[in-house]
């Protein structure tokens, strides 16, 4: 298929496998510019695509009026009016599969991500352990869209530009007049977060630099340990839950760099261009969820002899034996000399 008039998109959760999708739709419509795009995901995630040009978004609300068998035939029958005539499901899960068949009987072209689970059990696994690099989610999605007919490159990459920051955001953040260093200590699982302890003295370090220190988080738990930590230091200050999504996605993209766990911000900030380090626990970079365009050289990963069963899981939600505190084995000074690498 040379050209395809409408394209659905469905990817809809979690929040940092949607942002893996960003920088692929970015390339597609450079190189396809006159492809009009869908792109069916959870409403919150809306701010995510903004800034693609021939991409419509289109919520799914999977907890309301498209929730069960009949409220997926419901947004069938909705997505069905806007002429589609070919599905990407970069998902597929039973909501999508169901969603896709649907358009497959209307006689539109189908493609569905290929998620690697042998491979991806292969790799976790402690006895007979294949430790290999995957093919990145990333190029998995790619391969969605080349399975339609579209030849598409993600080798050079181009990133929106730096974004504005309202007023707003400039009443809490201040101007910026030194370089901002982000840091996102949490992720979805203990066992892929570097412990609090220890990335205070991260950034007690850093703090002693000519910087400002942007601490990133959700939820009211790690709002109060971010507030905490960040009163401890003059230059740092806790941007968890003061901001709604758009205006956290123009905070990052101003970051010089940003250090996170294997978690959405990573995604976050690497598909905005910014500079990424990320730090594992049991989970690997070989699994495929690197952030997009980013050198390895930017992953701080635990003692892998002391740990040889890394990874133990590709999520993070399942622990081998003993492994409960890999990242222990990562020192202060690993994280601190890479970001000061990064800055200068």
């Amino acid at each position: 298929m040379a050209k395809t008039p409408h394209l659905l998109v469905i990817r809809l959760s979690a929040m940092g496998d949607v942002a893996m999708a960003v920088p692929v739709l970015r390339a597609l419509t450079k190189q396809y510019p006159t492809l009009k795009i869908t792109v069916l995901s959870k409403p919150f995630l809306k701010p995510l695509f903004a800034d693609l040009k021939n991409v419509i978004f289109y919520a799914a609300e999977v907890d309301g009026k498209h929730k069960g068998f009949f409220g997926i035939y419901k947004l069938f029958k909705e997505l069905k009016s806007l002429n589609i005539t070919a599905v990407a499901d970069l998902h597929n899960v039973l909501r999508s599969k169901i969603l896709r068949t649907f358009f497959k009987i209307a006689f539109a072209e189908v493609s569905f991500v290929d998620k690697g689970r042998s491979e991806k059990r292969a790799l976790t696994q402690p006895k007979n352990k294949v430790f290999r690099q995957l093919k990145s989610t990333h190029e998995r999605y790619a391969d969605v869209f080349r399975n339609l007919g579209f030849s598409l490159d993600l080798s050079s990459p181009e990133f929106p530009p730096k974004k504005e920051l309202s007023p707003e955001i400039i009443e809490i953040t201040g101007v910026k007049n030194t370089k901002w260093i982000g840091i996102a200590p949490f992720a979805a699982y203990n066992a892929k977060m570097y412990p609090l302890d220890l990335m205070e003295e991260v950034i007690a370090e850093l703090s002693k630099q000519q910087v400002k220190i942007l601490l990133f988080g959700g939820g009211k738990r790690e709002i109060e340990l971010l507030e905490n930590l960040a009163n401890k230091f003059e230059n740092s200050l806790n941007v968890a839950g003061k901001f709604k999504l758009n205006q956290e996605l123009a905070l990052i993209s101003n970051l010089n760099v940003m250090v996170s766990m294997d978690s959405g911000n990573a995604h976050f900030s690497a598909m905005m261009g910014i500079n990424t380090i990320t730090v594992w626990g049991i989970t690997h970079p070989f699994a495929g969820f690197s952030p997009f365009n980013q050198p390895f050289e930017n992953a701080i990963l635990p003692d892998l002899k002391k740990y040889p069963n890394i990874p133990c899981s590709i999520y993070g939600n399942k622990v081998c034996e003993g492994y409960e505190n890999v990242m222990r084995s990562i020192s202060p000074k690993t994280i601190i000399k890479k970001v000061l690498e990064a800055l200068n």
